[in-house]
């Protein structure tokens, strides 16, 4: 082999070696911004969330001020809203259990919440005031937050779920140590999955 041909190899090895090299480097950036959009998502429903809890205090102060002797079921909100408020704190995402956890203490929360709003139906005049009216439209908006940002967590957990899982990109993310995530799933009786209901 003349000195030509051995330049022409070497050539050719350096090219395919710059080639690997750039596509693993544009893979792992890509692999990184998704994993970075299913991080926001998820800190979008954690926010969605805290909406909710946020509202809660407002819909009990509502229904103190008409019906004293419901304290049971208030405290019952607030021990739900308190637990649910815990979850949120201490969820990071990026793992089925945080997940499952969350819908747990959520599921709770609109237990409670649905009984308050049984007693409220007790109290007509409670219903007409605008302070409740004001709650019903806040949480009727809260909880299609909760829904637009489930779907969007979903969406970007698919994303990134078919980066790390298709090929040839599951190369570097193995390399790399990028692992499918789980988004929500339904669950026996998701069916009918826990809503407020007015």
């Amino acid at each position: 082999m003349n000195l030509n041909q051995r330049n022409r190899v070497w050539v050719v090895i350096l090219g395919i070696l710059a080639i690997v090299l750039i596509y693993t480097g544009v893979t792992y950036n890509g692999l990184v911004k998704r994993d970075e959009g299913v991080r926001l998502t998820w800190g979008n429903l954690q926010n969605a969330y805290q909406r909710r809890l946020d509202l809660i205090p407002n819909l009990a102060i509502v229904v103190k001020g008409s019906s004293d002797y419901e304290r049971q079921t208030l405290q019952e909100l607030a021990d739900a809203r308190a637990n649910a408020q815990k979850v949120i704190v201490s969820t990071s995402g990026g793992e089925v259990n945080n997940y499952q956890r969350q819908e747990q203490a959520q599921a709770a929360m609109v237990l409670s919440i649905n009984k308050v709003i049984a007693i409220v139906e007790k109290y007509p005049d409670l219903q007409s005031t605008k302070s409740y009216t004001n709650f019903q439209v806040q949480l009727v908006g809260t909880e299609r937050r909760i829904k637009v940002a489930r779907d969007d967590f979903n969406s970007s957990v698919a994303s990134y779920n078919k980066t790390v899982r298709g090929f040839p990109s599951d190369i570097p993310a193995g390399l790399f140590g990028f692992r499918a995530k789980e988004g929500f799933q339904s669950q026996s009786g998701a069916e009918t999955p826990p809503e407020v209901k007015f």
